[in-house]
């Protein structure tokens, strides 16, 4: 958090420009660099804050016009990743990542429901719809050891609807195939589909200018709610049996946790109104509705008010059609294409269609500057991918995956590199070291580091 001095010199200035922005603290008012030789937590060596996101697209790609040309830095974008041509020498292509825990094995069909659950949990799914089974997510890892430094220790976006309770893919839980994090095996983190929503959650309902008494008056109504239940409960516990007495204890305990995330909020100072109107909600038009919500991730990043986020374009086995851009069939018959050109093109489109959503958002990120100067891209790690590699053959292997943004310096960009074959949760641990969160040996089923990224 940064120093009074600052905050107050930051709100002059802003006053004095006649207008409330969202915006990082600024390089000349100072930055809490590293120790030498020891990585700061979330945060870069120039003191910068360090970003992770995660962005998950369904239904894999069409792996002969996904992969480059080429190798390391001389290689050439083919047909998919072609719009990321503009940031070209901010991206990895990394070729040879896999989630065998995806693979079918005894549990046979449901690989759109493995494919999203172990996206980033890198475990075996318990396959059931009724006793869920997955593992923590690698950015609920993150935000653990990271969340206490911001407002929110996580943000998860999606722009998808779907079921959330039930049997969805060959009896498979509903909570695989549509949540991408989860704070513990059993317990999947709800993202938020509604743009306005995200918006109030991070800054406050009303017009710019009311957001932040708003905020304030809503603390006061919690605090006060709060105050009311202890009271109550301590008169009440003098008539409790012993065994009610540690239920009451319990309830106690979640009080009390409530409260002091109530106070957290109020000693994390909430970032400058951003002189935008609050969204109206859900576009109709879903390549707004993208950019939409990757405009509300910058946001969160350019006010730290998280350091980490997730966002799921769309759950695996979407059937969505793409009537936009001339396809009326639905994205996940179409992957099925059994070697027909015109279905495979048609699936490759839409696979270009995903990676030019996820280009513009990169160059945004890329032109936004940072505390330390650099892009926002640059102090952050940004993976793009799927669990699924070719989805007309349900495979899991060589997965399509883009790791972007130059993690503060930390990260070799502008290549495409063959791995080999290695878990995709190797990748993971490596964001966890630059990140500098230490103790996490394993994860998934990871067996060592990702090197050469």
């Amino acid at each position: 958090m940064s120093e009074p001095g600052v905050n107050s010199s930051r709100r002059h200035f802003l006053r004095g420009m006649g207008a409330a922005i969202a915006l990082p603290g600024f390089a000349s008012l100072g930055l809490a660099k590293a120790a030498e030789g020891a990585p700061a937590l979330a945060a870069t060596a120039s003191g910068a804050p360090l970003r992770t996101a995660f962005i998950y697209f369904p239904n894999g790609a069409i792996p002969k016009v996904w992969w480059p040309e080429g190798a390391d830095s001389q290689f050439t974008f083919k047909r998919t990743l072609q719009p990321l041509e503009p940031v070209k020498n901010m991206v990895q292509v990394l070729g040879g990542l896999n989630h065998k825990t995806a693979d079918p094995g005894p549990d046979g069909a449901g690989d759109h429901a493995r494919g999203n659950g172990t996206f980033l949990t890198g475990v075996r799914l318990n396959k059931s719809a009724t006793n869920i089974r997955a593992g923590v997510s690698i950015d609920q890892i993150i935000a653990r050891h990271v969340g206490h430094l911001t407002r929110f220790p996580s943000f998860e976006l999606v722009t998808d609807s779907g079921r959330k309770s039930g049997a969805c893919d060959s009896g498979y839980s509903c909570a695989y195939q549509y949540n991408l994090s989860w704070s513990s095996s059993t317990t999947p983190i709800p993202s938020e589909s509604n743009p306005r929503l995200a918006f109030e959650r991070l800054f406050g309902e009303g017009a710019p200018g009311q957001r932040k008494a708003n905020m304030d008056r809503r603390r006061q109504e919690q605090k006060s709610i709060l105050d009311f239940a202890l009271d109550d409960a301590k008169a009440m516990k003098r008539r409790l049996s012993s065994e009610d007495g540690k239920k009451l204890d319990q309830y106690l305990g979640g009080v009390r946790e409530l409260e002091a995330r109530i106070e957290k909020a109020e000693r994390m100072r909430a970032p400058d109104d951003p002189a935008v109107a609050t969204p109206n909600g859900v576009p109709g038009d879903y390549a707004e509705y993208i950019q939409l919500m990757f405009d509300l991730m910058i946001l969160a990043f350019q006010t730290d008010s998280t350091r980490v986020a997730s966002m799921m374009l769309a759950h695996d086995g979407s059937n969505r059609s793409f009537d936009h851009i001339g396809i009326s069939e639905g994205h996940h018959d179409l992957t099925h294409h059994q070697n027909r050109q015109d279905w495979i093109d048609k699936v490759a489109d839409i696979d270009q269609w995903y990676a030019r959503q996820f280009g513009k958002f990169l160059e945004k990120l890329n032109a936004t500057k940072d505390a330390d100067g650099k892009s926002i891209l640059h102090n952050s790690m940004i993976v793009y991918g799927s669990g699924n590699a070719d989805a007309n053959r349900h495979t899991h292997d060589n997965l399509p995956v883009v790791l972007a943004g130059a993690g503060g310096g930390t990260l070799r960009t502008g290549r495409y590199i063959r791995h080999g074959s290695k878990p995709m949760t190797n990748l993971y641990l490596s964001m966890l070291d630059r990140m500098g969160i230490r103790g996490e040996d394993r994860f998934g089923d990871s067996d060592g580091r990702l090197t050469n990224v």
